[in-house]
């Protein structure tokens, strides 16, 4: 029996609406089962790594973009050469793609492309954005999270809890504690 499987990604947890929105989008779609994370496209996506192995041959992997599922075209190719060789399909909605046909695989690929450009093209503002404010004086870079909770952070610490539980609690990483015990 076929499935109709979504993958639903937001960068940050702070991206609530777009992650609820997407959520609502593959249920509408029929999707029995959707894998869920709220992580970067860059770092480790356990929930992506479940989907692909839960795929069974004849199931639909459905996103509701194509950037929710790739980070690059190359990366975007690795996936769909993966799902091909499982003998699953790939829908992407907002762009009306299905690779279940052949002009579906080639407007994915060529899509592909264009959309890593286009990133590559923000970026790239954005870093002579960046360069010209700091030229200017007026860059002054992310405000440390950490930094400005050191003392709820020795406060804790000498409550016992370790650093783990306080990075936790305080939602930053157990790096930034250890940096605001030693300041």
């Amino acid at each position: 029996m076929t499935a109709i499987i979504g993958y639903a990604r937001t960068s940050t947890t702070e991206q609530v609406a777009g992650f609820e929105a997407q959520l609502e989008v593959l249920h509408r779609e029929g999707c029995t089962k959707v894998f869920k994370e709220q992580v970067s496209s860059v770092g480790d996506r356990p929930q992506l790594r479940a989907c692909l192995d839960y795929l069974r041959e004849g199931d639909t992997l459905v996103v509701t973009k194509l950037d929710r599922l790739a980070r690059d075209t190359k990366h975007l190719l690795e996936m769909v050469e993966t799902l091909t060789a499982k003998g699953v399909t790939l829908r992407i909605l907002n762009m009306n793609i299905d690779t279940s046909t052949a002009t579906g695989k080639l407007m994915l690929t060529m899509l592909g492309g264009i959309a890593e450009f286009e990133r590559e093209m923000m970026l790239e503002r954005q870093r002579e954005g960046i360069a010209k404010a700091k030229a200017e004086g007026k860059y002054k870079g992310r405000k440390p999270v950490a930094m400005s909770q050191a003392e709820v952070i020795q406060e804790l610490a000498s409550e016992g809890l370790t650093k783990a539980a306080i990075a936790q609690r305080l939602g930053v990483s157990e790096r930034s504690v250890y940096r605001a015990m030693k300041a």
